[in-house]
């Protein structure tokens, strides 16, 4: 087995937000959203650094879904897709982070994406959908040392995913952290792991198993 010291390793929490949990039923609620911060926290003992992430997007963006543009519609532009509900909007319980998890300023690193009216990313190393505009933190874990991510948060499926294959195709050893995330759907989280081991990422299905790797100091 290919081990790793816990000094050149990351935490990477990705948009572990209330908009993504059944507290906010309005947005895009996942079932068992709330329940990924005590695997969250304890993967982070394995790292000397830890990173997150944010969705942070504007009532005015152009992807936001009504009658006439209901969700998973395709909307034109060359950083959107479909149409999703209205959800992370900077100042509502939907922004913020789950409750027992540090403050944004209490990780080493942080990104809020999809702030610009016209971009929603799903991966939180772009800002952009074609992987051209970064957002920082590869070069970040890059410039301290980093080569080994642990990726968990919301939702398994898309922003979770994606950015493990960013983290992947950046030259990270990513291991996606199963008990750390929630998917929306449990066909569309089974299509993401057989992409992500196709790609390279490891998965464990619980934080204990990532003792095998001896992550020691």
């Amino acid at each position: 087995m290919n081990r790793f010291n816990q000094n050149n390793t990351a935490v990477f929490d990705v948009d572990a937000q209330y908009t993504f949990t059944q507290e906010c039923p309005d947005e895009l609620p996942v079932e068992g959203g709330t329940e990924i911060v005590k695997a969250l926290n304890e993967q982070a003992m394995f790292a000397a650094i830890r990173v997150g992430s944010k969705d942070a997007h504007s009532p005015r963006a152009v992807w936001v879904a009504n009658e006439e543009k209901p969700m998973f519609s395709p909307v034109e532009g060359d950083d959107v897709d479909i149409a999703w509900n209205l959800h992370a909007v900077p100042g509502t319980k939907g922004f913020e982070l789950i409750e027992g998890l540090p403050k944004p300023v209490e990780y080493d690193f942080f990104v809020w994406k999809g702030i610009e009216l016209d971009l929603h990313p799903y991966g939180a190393c772009y800002h952009d959908l074609a992987d051209k505009m970064s957002t920082g933190v590869i070069e970040y874990l890059k410039h301290n040392n980093i080569e080994n991510v642990i990726v968990g948060g919301l939702a398994t499926d898309y922003c979770v995913k994606t950015t493990a294959l960013q983290l992947n195709r950046a030259g990270f050893r990513v291991i996606v952290n199963l008990e750390a995330c929630r998917g929306i759907t449990q066909e569309t989280v089974n299509s993401a792991i057989v992409e992500m081991k196709k790609a390279g990422v490891e998965i464990v299905t619980e934080t204990k198993a990532l003792k095998q790797y001896e992550l020691k100091a």
